[in-house]
């Protein structure tokens, strides 16, 4: 990909009025400003955003000026948020924290970045709420907190004590290494999103897809074999788990782990109920499915 050509004074056209408009939002430029041309007006707020993030008073729009522009232009809603490398970052996601923080469920630093607590804290609140706990802040859970913005609007985080309540939060990640794979697009997406699940949650995670494995997996190497009903893995007989129901998938996978990890080569298979969960889209459906299999995984390994 070709490198941003710097934008700077005497500029004009789309990308100038599009800076224009995120200082507009994020209140560094009035809106009478924004006309498409890149004056002094514009320089001298680029240069004061610059200066707040430590970049050095240049008005003057590089890479970088311009992704962290964009990363504070956003606003709680304008994107689906959810744990994953490379993290979200962004005014949204401090936004997202600060809100929950004042409602009790604190993700410590409030550092705009939808790191393993962030994601804990979204979960607590969404159990609360009487949500799927997936962790994913979409719609549903985007409604339910401005639903309650008179609760936090304007209100400091409470000092509640950080615990994150699953087992990938301990060292199991570091300490057994999985391979997970699956047959087709949507299986091989669901252990995708497991693997990079695992190293959001600790770089030096050991769990990760087949996609992303650099060596062959050794005998000790547990694999997980991700289908779809109707779907049959290859070879000899496994332990084979099914995904529903997911509240007692953790419970099911313990002896199932236990088995195979008694032989040589260990391996078992998990069928998921289908490539739809409760109505969402295929997207969404991958990521509750990895963040539910990958907590029972933990779980069963600890």
């Amino acid at each position: 990909m070709a490198e941003m050509e710097t934008i700077k004074q005497g500029a004009s056209g789309d990308a100038v009025e599009d800076i224009q408009q995120r200082l507009a939002t994020i209140g560094l430029l009035p809106e009478s400003a924004v006309d498409g041309q890149f004056g002094p007006v514009t320089a001298a707020a680029v240069g004061n955003f610059r200066e707040q993030l430590g970049m050095g008073i240049i008005g003057e729009v590089d890479a970088k000026t311009w992704a962290a522009l964009v990363d504070a232009s956003y606003n709680i809603g304008d994107r689906t948020l959810y744990l994953r490398m490379p993290y979200f970052h962004g005014h949204d996601v401090l936004e997202l924290q600060q809100a929950l923080g004042a409602l009790g469920f604190s993700s410590g630093k409030e550092d705009g970045i939808f790191g393993a607590y962030t994601e804990d804290s979204v979960r607590r609140f969404q159990r609360n709420m009487g949500l799927p706990s997936d962790g994913i802040v979409g719609a549903y859970t985007f409604e339910c907190i401005r639903n309650l913005h008179h609760s936090w609007e304007g209100k400091k985080s409470l000092p509640v004590a950080l615990n994150l309540g699953f087992a990938r939060a301990a060292d199991v990640l570091e300490r057994h290494a999985l391979c997970l794979f699956g047959t087709d697009e949507f299986t091989r997406g669901v252990a995708s999103r497991m693997s990079n699940l695992s190293l959001a949650t600790n770089p030096a995670s050991k769990i990760v897809s087949a996609d992303n494995l650099l060596v062959k997996p050794d005998g000790q190497m547990l694999l997980v074999h991700i289908l779809l009903p109707g779907q049959e893995p290859a070879g000899e007989r496994v332990p084979r788990v099914p995904f529903a129901p997911d509240d007692s998938l953790a419970l099911r996978m313990t002896p199932a782990v236990a088995a195979a990890m008694r032989k040589p080569n260990p391996r078992i298979t998990v069928e998921l109920p289908g490539r739809v969960w409760e109505e969402a889209g295929e997207a969404r459906s991958m990521q509750h499915y990895a963040i539910t299999l990958l907590d029972a995984l933990c779980s069963a390994l600890s």
